[in-house]
């Protein structure tokens, strides 16, 4: 497709790339579900894995080419900004569930169980020695779903890991900087320190993960506690895995002189991402670890 101008409406072109996706997809789901199931070994999990990675790589890299030529336009810019803000914005409802089934579970379930409520017969019946506390170390049927014998506390590997992503807030912030002031030596090395500190939190969380089961007994299955402390924090660190591993391309692509200062929008894509992790993980080092 030739070159558009400033006042011509861009029409993508058609591409293989979301069928390959959706097939690698596809089968990715499937091979899970029938893993989970111990019907298949976990083989066609990898191979979907690795017709996604495939497919991320050839439609980005065809996005980064068309780009690179002068292909898209202001109005092109606008819709990929649009696309953006409605994408954390499904992700900031997604994490909103998670956070009100904590608050419901906290606030509501567990004082009623407790008899705090006009029936005092849940209390009396369904759990007599039952004792509202958060965080909700003793389930019942213990001989299956075994309670976490500790809490994770708030002081240690999640403070420090606070401080990291903080931190890491500030350096992608300070390569703005110098990608709009055109020094795009520091915009690299800022760049570098962001991923450094975002891998650096991952491996950080898998040793909390670690302590957490070895330790603590703390698992998805140990009730309440238990279930929205991994849902919560291990959706997170998925995230930023993901946003790490966005960053390192945006890094690469830094290094090779793909951005200007009025030309940057992949850059300012993954940079609101990032700032949208650090924002949810205030939020669980509050009301997950601290409170």
């Amino acid at each position: 497709m030739s070159s558009t101008t400033n006042e011509e409406y861009y029409v993508p072109h058609g591409t293989h790339w979301p069928i390959i996706g959706s097939i690698g997809l596809a089968i990715t789901v499937i091979g899970a579900a029938n893993y989970l199931h111990g019907t298949w070994g976990a083989t066609p999990i990898f191979v979907g894995l690795a017709i996604l990675i495939f497919m991320m790589y050839g439609w980005f890299g065809q996005v980064i080419g068309e780009s690179l030529t002068g292909l898209y336009n202001k109005q092109v810019d606008a819709t990929f900004r649009w696309s953006m803000s409605w994408f954390i914005f499904s992700e900031v409802m997604f994490f909103a569930a998670f956070f009100g089934a904590l608050f419901y579970a906290r606030q509501y379930a567990i004082p009623w169980l407790d008899g705090a409520s006009n029936n005092d017969a849940t209390a009396q019946y369904l759990w007599p020695d039952f004792e509202a506390a958060w965080p909700l170390l003793n389930v019942p049927l213990a001989e299956k779903y075994q309670g976490a014998r500790e809490a994770m506390g708030a002081w240690g590997l999640p403070a420090l890991n606070t401080i990291i992503l903080l931190t890491s807030g500030l350096t992608v912030t300070m390569a703005h900087w110098a990608l709009k002031r055109r020094d795009n030596t520091w915009l690299v090395y800022w760049l570098f320190a962001t991923v450094v500190l975002g891998f650096g939190f991952v491996f950080l969380q898998a040793y909390e993960y670690s302590h957490a089961y070895q330790e603590l007994g703390l698992r998805l299955d140990s009730g309440i506690y238990g279930s929205t402390f991994f849902m919560l924090t291990g959706f997170h660190g998925f995230h930023v895995t993901m946003g790490a591993v966005m960053l390192t391309i945006i890094m690469i692509r830094a290094g090779k002189g793909h951005f200007t200062p009025d030309h940057h929008f992949a850059f300012e894509g993954v940079a609101w991402y990032w700032h949208f992790v650090d924002v949810v993980w205030l939020g669980l080092f509050i009301f997950v670890y601290w409170l």
